[in-house]
């Protein structure tokens, strides 16, 4: 965190003046880990193993907040009597597993009796067999101090050091907060880990609470936004889930009945999804065409990024829009990606220097080797000069989930544009094509409500794009009906292009949100940030109190906690003094406190449903977790997960053990992409004996387009190094500074070696295992060059949200530079010579079989499924 999110780790540092205990897991010793109270180093791919065994010391040594767990998580809930767990046999794959589809049959996961989820059959002593925590504690069972050690390398005294400091730190009168960034996102069971966090967190009540929580760190200003308006492609702002094209939601009626939950929050997806449909579509949206369902795009197969990929590469995609990412420095495979970019016949480009992607065609390490010749290469590049941050002004979302609105400093200089300004200028192109046109195809076209007003160099009014976002009434008499005041309360940025009035007064939040179309919404989690008050809320600056309020807009209703019930106990008292943040007041019959209680107003906590309640209404009184059907924090995730209902350790998909706790090695449902040019070493390869990790400096950012080009921060970090410890350059006769080459079954790249102790062999059952560390901000434009390590790294997808797995690997080093020019192929062939099936890892399917390529998931940074 103090490397790659300095600014937010200032307050990591205002906690440890004022006492608190700062624990750091990381493979390597860094700057976090300097200013650390305790810090452990840990095998990379090992989380699941050490956050397990935690959460067995937890349950075992019966330290979990017992009242916290009985009344606001799922541990109470009864399981079905099929439901089997990975741990029969030690399989390593839970019941409904299907090897030819390579997914699982969910179904005997749910609760017993109750599929919907709704008012599940619960046992508040925690005794039946069947329980969700007796059957955690089942699973976890094997996760020993002395598994921790064998899996992780980490030892049993420092384990405890840790659990004994993460127990301390929570309870009635105190909380602990969980950090992470892609350390855990970016791996083959990147969600599970997440997940096995929220576990240990729910069992020690730290979610809901201040102090608490599991803080998702963000590498961008708005990566956060990215998720919720979104950038995915199966997802719709506000996690709305895209409309499939499989045949089960062909029509509105078909896709709110599969996607609306009977009882909690998702209750209202229709009045959020219809209202988006509104936003969309204005008035061309009726009851009558259902909302323009029908012009929205639905998913018929993977459409994630990888995908795209392996579409270029087969000659089946003709162009691409590129725009705040470079691939060819950040993507996995990036060998391969690059070779991919050169089957286009178009890409466009929008950047403020000339990166890899714009350039491959004509420096790239592929032309410097002959495997391209840029006289072959028939891609047309359009580089489109970008504003930087500061020449362009809007909202960005960042790890607090916190809108902040960003002032525009200067003009961008000469024909540099905004994002803003190229997709309205080309929408308004492209919708202007379209009416001309009479082919069905362009409905979707035609009937846009683009409807935004634009200042003096054409970009769209931003704050109309956020008026837009946070929702109004379509129509005054709607405003009206729903109390306003008059006709014109509220009506911000109201008119079009051409000065007409285009709609009615802005709502006050998401519980105003219709599904009878009364009202619009580009994203219904920030309804309320721009609301009648006609006061841009992203953009205030007048902090309150500790929790900021007044200071941006925290989604969703400016909650600064989100599940914030759970910080009073069940009867609605603060658990303590010291940790109050909402309460029942008895005397006024309501919930009050420090911040916006997210839950209803006047529901008391003795409410307890009759089991015919929907919506908010089938929530108990005592239960905080609002967005899931039961009201529940889950502890065991009955639905909306494809890779088990629990976290389970599966080793990375390269791996130089095998799985110690399991007969399956790697984790069952994921997603290889199978391709000759996309191999994975079978576990304990002696080819590939190291173990490689990734990470970011605080001087390069991502893939280096905003700072390697800058002579400041090239001359701060020139060239690409890898750390390694004494012990592994004594053994490879290697001196700090030597060029060395790293070597995968995906490429070769040359670095520096850097010799240092802050990265430690680790004893894993009588194996010593030697790990390298490389930063990946690299590659072959602009004044500063290297190797790009993301040559290295294979193409995979996590089940959920497909992410690449860029975190843990494998590696071979050999010291000295690699060959120049063609001499490189021969070289690369003498250390990974190409094969067939052979070199397949063992639980990889074969090119061409039925699951090498699931279809699912998103495609670019990871996340849970927020619903």
């Amino acid at each position: 965190m103090a490397e790659a999110h300095p600014v937010g780790f200032r307050w990591v540092m205002k906690a440890k003046e004022r006492g608190a205990t700062i624990i750091h897991v990381d493979p390597r010793f860094s700057r976090t880990s300097a200013l650390a109270d305790i810090w452990v180093p840990i095998r990379a791919g090992g989380d699941i193993a050490f956050l397990g065994g935690l959460v067995r010391h937890v349950i075992e040594n019966n330290l979990f907040f017992r009242d916290y767990v009985v009344h606001f998580t799922n541990a109470s809930c009864i399981l079905r009597e099929d439901f089997r767990d990975t741990e029969e046999g030690a399989s390593g794959v839970f019941s409904g597993w299907n090897g030819e589809q390579c997914g699982y049959d969910r179904t005997s996961w749910l609760y017993q009796n109750h599929p919907a989820l709704s008012f599940p059959e619960r046992d508040l002593t925690l005794q039946h067999p069947r329980c969700v925590l007796q059957t955690l504690r089942r699973h976890f069972a094997r996760y020993t101090p002395e598994m921790v050690e064998k899996i992780c390398g980490i030892s049993p005294e420092l384990f405890h050091k840790v659990a004994e400091a993460l127990v301390a730190a929570s309870g009635p009168d105190k909380s602990a907060a969980i950090c992470y960034a892609l350390g855990w996102t970016q791996h083959s069971k990147g969600v599970q880990i997440i997940r096995t966090a929220a576990v240990l967190q729910l069992l020690l009540g730290n979610i809901g609470r201040p102090g608490g929580g599991i803080l998702a760190l963000r590498g961008h200003a708005s990566i956060q936004g990215s998720t919720d308006i979104p950038t995915l492609y199966d997802t719709l702002p506000g996690y709305l889930p895209m409309p499939r094209g499989d045949g089960t939601e062909t029509t509105l009626r078909d896709y709110l009945a599969r996607q609306t939950k009977p009882t909690g929050l998702w209750h209202s997806l229709p009045a959020y999804f219809i209202s988006l449909l509104k936003a969309y579509y204005g008035k061309n949206a009726t009851v009558e065409n259902d909302f323009g369902y029908d012009w929205i795009p639905k998913i018929t197969s993977n459409h994630s990024f990888f995908e795209y990929l392996y579409d270029m590469a087969d000659g089946k995609m003709e162009g691409m829009f590129m725009m705040g990412q470079n691939p060819a420095v950040a993507a996995a495979n990036s060998r391969f990606e690059r070779a991919s970019l050169s089957k286009l016949k178009w890409l466009v480009v929008r950047e403020m220097v000339e990166i890899e992607a714009a350039t491959f065609w004509r420096d790239s390490p592929e032309i410097e080797r002959d495997e391209l010749r840029t006289e072959d290469i028939e891609t047309e590049v359009f580089l489109f000069p970008a504003a930087g941050h500061a020449e362009k002004e809007g909202a960005f979302t960042q790890t607090q989930r916190m809108l902040q609105w960003r002032q525009k400093a200067v003009d961008p200089p000469g024909d540099a544009r905004s994002e803003a300004w190229f997709m309205h200028q080309l929408a308004l192109r492209l919708i202007a094509k379209a009416k001309q046109s009479n082919d069905p195809l362009d409905e979707p076209l035609r009937t846009l409500d683009w409807w935004y007003p634009e200042d003096e160099s054409g970009d769209p009014k931003m704050e109309a794009v956020l008026a837009e976002i946070n929702g109004w009434y379509t129509n005054p008499h709607a405003a009206v009906a729903a109390g306003g005041d008059s006709a014109s309360d509220g009506i911000v940025f109201g008119a079009d292009r051409a000065g007409n009035p285009h709609h009615g007064p802005q709502v006050d939040g998401y519980p105003r949100l219709k599904s009878d179309g009364s009202t619009a919404s580009g994203c219904w989690i920030y309804s309320g940030v721009l609301g009648p008050d006609k006061i841009n809320k992203a953009n205030s600056r007048n902090s309150k109190d500790y929790l900021g309020h007044g200071w941006g807009f925290v989604w969703p209703g400016d909650r600064r906690i989100i599940y914030n019930r759970a910080s009073a106990s069940p009867t609605g008292e603060p658990w303590s003094d010291r940790k109050k943040l909402i309460w029942w007041d008895g005397a006024q019959k309501k919930w009050t406190g420090i911040d916006n209680p997210d839950f209803p107003l006047d529901k008391s906590p003795e409410f307890r449903p009759t089991g015919n309640e929907s919506g908010l209404d089938g929530i108990p009184g005592d239960s905080a977790f609002i967005s899931h059907e039961d009201g529940l924090g889950w502890l065991y995730v009955p639905s909306g997960l494809q890779d088990g209902p629990m976290p389970t350790h599966y080793e990375p998909l390269e791996s130089p053990v095998h799985n110690a706790l399991y007969s399956r090695d790697t984790n069952p449902a994921v997603h290889w992409f199978t391709r000759q040019e996309n191999r994975f070493a079978p576990p304990g390869d002696p080819r590939f004996p190291f173990v490689l990790t990734t990470y970011r400096l605080t001087e390069h950012h991502t893939a280096g387009g905003m700072s390697r080009f800058l002579s400041h921060l090239a001359e701060l970090q020139p060239e690409l190094f890898a750390e390694m410890s004494p012990e592994l350059a004594r053994e490879l006769k290697i001196d700090n500074g030597d060029y060395i080459s790293i070597v995968s079954l995906r490429g070769a790249i040359q670095a520096r070696a850097l010799v240092s102790r802050r990265i430690r062999p680790l004893h894993l059952n009588g194996k010593t295992v030697h790990q390298i560390a490389m930063p990946f901000h690299f590659g072959s434009a602009g004044p500063v060059k290297g190797g790009t390590t993301n040559d290295l790294i294979p193409i995979s997808g996590e089940p959920n949200v497909t992410i690449m797995e860029a975190k843990a690997l494998t590696c071979n080093i050999v010291p000295g530079r690699l060959p120049r020019g063609p001499a490189f192929e021969d070289w690369l062939n003498k250390y990974v010579p190409k094969g067939g099936p052979a070199n397949l890892h063992p639980e990889q399917p074969a090119e061409g079989a039925p699951c090498a390529r699931a279809a699912g998931g998103h495609g670019l940074e990871g996340k849970i499924d927020n619903r």
